[in-house]
């Protein structure tokens, strides 16, 4: 009875264990679909909007009775991502109105039925073809032709639901010039967060190097390789942010600093990639009990104040003189250390120069003037 009783007292404290897990996980997937949606908040309001403009165009000034065309062409238009977006309306709107167009013309002539669906189809997608339409405009065009061939076939209607079209792709063109003032701002935003994740981690190491705590250490590596995703989230607003700046007159004055932003990106990228390598080596140190100069947590956390220094200087551009000082002077101090012994402590000398110099070129500073900042060792130990 023993066994079994035990065993029972353990499926209690699993399930006092996992309860509480899921409680955690259900009410983090809660956020982020709540953060989803509100990323997306702009996006089906402008849909929203543009439909109903689309209709009462097509309502009340153009006088068709049913402009079911309108709000669909608009909606279909538009979509949910910025990036060539203006571009992507207007090929949608062609294909649209090439469709409909297709379709209203045949309908009136030849009525419907199967071969009149495949031919219809099939000589709407060909004449968006032969217009030099890609695959978006193509299939738009063979979609629209079908409904109008199969659920709305009206050879009375003329040529009202083509200009239901057209008017709902123009609505949708206008409005797709309107862009969110959080498309420019976000790159910024993720960027700093990026920054700062980075500049915990390092502490973090520098702590469980300090401290040779096994899960210090392996909770700052597990950081160090989520950065990846934030990096990847960094890339994406950058891109929708240029594209914003580049497509909608009203942005165009922020394009400088959107673009400052983008130019982080591939720095960023090898210096978290860098960290990384860094990070992990320190890990190894600690759980193989290897030793490491004592010096090394004071150059992490230097180091951590440089990266943070970086991430407020994206909002405080004084920041950017005492991070370029502080990696300056870090650099230096890397260049006259003694040569360790132990293989991870040479990895770790190796890579906290490599990132110096990725961070050095976060604050404007060219890669070949980053290389000079970070002074050659004469044990050959380079930073590149």
């Amino acid at each position: 009875m023993d066994p079994v009783r035990l065993t029972l007292d353990q499926l209690r404290e699993l399930r006092d264990d996992i309860a509480p897990q899921a409680a955690r996980r259900s009410r983090a997937s809660v956020r982020r679909r709540v953060d989803r949606w509100r990323d997306r908040l702009f996006f089906i309001s402008q849909c929203a909007l543009a439909a109903g403009i689309a209709w009462a165009l097509a309502r009340y000034v153009a006088g068709h009775p049913q402009p079911f065309f309108a709000p669909v062409a608009a909606m279909v238009c538009l979509g949910f991502s910025f990036g060539q977006r203006l571009r992507r309306v207007a090929e949608v709107m062609v294909g649209v109105a090439v469709g409909v167009g297709v379709g209203d013309l045949f309908v009136r002539f030849f009525g419907t039925g199967v071969p009149q669906i495949v031919f219809v189809v099939a000589l709407a997608m060909s004449v968006a073809v032969l217009l030099g339409a890609g695959t978006l405009m193509t299939t738009q065009a063979g979609i629209q032709a079908a409904i109008v061939t199969t659920l709305l076939p009206d050879p009375g209607a003329g040529f009202s639901r083509w200009i239901d079209a057209v008017l709902g792709g123009v609505v949708a063109l206008a409005a797709a010039t309107i862009a969110p003032a959080a498309a420019i701002r976000r790159p910024r935003q993720q960027a700093s967060e990026v920054l700062n994740e980075l500049s915990e981690t390092l502490q973090e190491t520098a702590e469980g190097l300090r401290i040779k705590d096994d899960k210090t250490v392996t909770d700052a590596l597990r950081r160090a390789r989520a950065s990846e995703s934030m990096l990847d989230d960094l890339r994406s607003a950058a891109d929708e942010g240029v594209a914003v700046v580049r497509l909608s007159p009203f942005r165009r004055r922020h394009r400088g600093r959107v673009q400052q932003i983008a130019d982080l990106v591939v720095p960023l990228d090898r210096a978290i990639r860098n960290i990384r390598v860094l990070v992990r080596r320190c890990a190894v140190s600690v759980w193989r009990d290897e030793q490491m100069p004592a010096e090394y947590p004071l150059l992490l956390d230097r180091l951590a104040d440089g990266t943070r220094l970086i991430a407020e200087s994206l909002f405080e551009p004084a920041a950017d003189v005492a991070a370029h000082r502080v990696l300056g002077e870090l650099g230096r101090r890397t260049a006259v250390m003694p040569l360790p012994t132990g293989l991870s402590a040479v990895v770790v000398l190796g890579q906290i120069r490599s990132t110096v110099v990725d961070l050095l070129e976060l604050t404007g500073t060219t890669y070949d003037e980053a290389r000079k900042l970070v002074p050659l060792r004469l044990d050959g130990l380079d930073e590149k």
